[in-house]
């Protein structure tokens, strides 16, 4: 049986930026199972002694030290929360300090600028990104795609909604999706709304098997979802993007940051992090 222990994000904040590093250093332990709790907006001392308490209570129950993963800035309220039964790691700590020192400037200490609505010019570029890739979801609008960073093409359920909405949220950009349908390779020709952006186009492919899986919880017992008819149309999709030059990735055993950032580099899309 696996061990188990308990993870807390803790933070002044979201809790976005504990739980991204905190993740990145679990995911190295194998063989373990780590049951996770975020508790974000630990910004004032009483707070921190509610957040001390649960900590405590989770220590005492015998599975194990607590871990604690921190991006707390106030000092009199990380001292509070520290003083848990757990093992207390501290970002800010550990990176702060040599960072002070390399640029030979102070930090301000600020709490929550790393997601915030403080710097409106890129949030609102952050937003009008998101409501770009939600009308222009599935094909259902032709208005600007002209606007688009990127539209991506592939068969229905191969993944282009969640890359979509991801590249938007996170990076800001505007990402479209169009799919490629059975009328497409009966015409052998992507759709005529895309003739005139196909330096914009990036495909999604899936492995049929996995593919067929996705479309019988959606649709079972149909066309659809058929293995046979699955396979026939990945076939025709990947031969109709290989004659229009289209580059593609194959999604089955990708995550959406692996298949965003592979999108990014490919097209060479400017990077903004939120």
């Amino acid at each position: 049986m696996p061990q188990r222990r308990t993870v807390f994000f803790v933070s002044d904040g979201t809790g976005i930026t504990a739980q991204t590093l905190g993740h990145s250093l679990l995911s190295q332990f194998e063989g373990m199972e780590f049951n996770q709790v975020t508790l974000p907006f630990v910004d004032r001392v009483d707070k921190a002694q509610d957040c001390l308490q649960r900590i405590e209570r989770e220590a005492l129950r015998g599975n194990g030290q607590p871990i604690v993963f921190s991006t707390l800035v106030n000092g009199d309220v990380r001292e509070v929360v520290r003083r848990a039964n757990a093992l207390f790691v501290d970002f800010f700590e550990a990176f702060i300090g040599p960072l002070e020192g390399g640029l030979g400037v102070k930090s301000s200490h600020t709490i929550g600028r790393s997601h915030s609505a403080l710097d409106k010019q890129e949030y609102q570029q952050r937003i009008e990104a998101i409501n770009f890739s939600m009308a222009h979801d599935d094909g259902a609008s032709h208005r600007d795609l002209g606007d688009a960073d990127v539209i991506l093409v592939g068969v229905s359920r191969s993944g282009k909604t969640p890359t979509s909405l991801y590249l938007a949220l996170q990076f800001g950009v505007k990402a479209a999706n169009y799919p490629l349908i059975p009328e497409d390779f009966a015409r052998n020709d992507l759709p005529e709304a895309l003739h005139a952006f196909k330096d914009k186009l990036y495909g999604l492919t899936i492995a049929p098997e996995r593919l067929h899986e996705i479309r019988r919880e959606r649709r079972p017992n149909s066309r659809y979802a058929d293995p046979a008819n699955c396979r026939l149309e990945i076939e025709q999709a990947e031969h109709l993007m290989r004659r229009e030059g289209i580059r593609w990735t194959n999604s089955t055993a990708k995550s959406i940051e692996e298949i965003a950032t592979t999108i990014l580099r490919e097209l060479r899309l400017e990077r903004q992090v939120y």
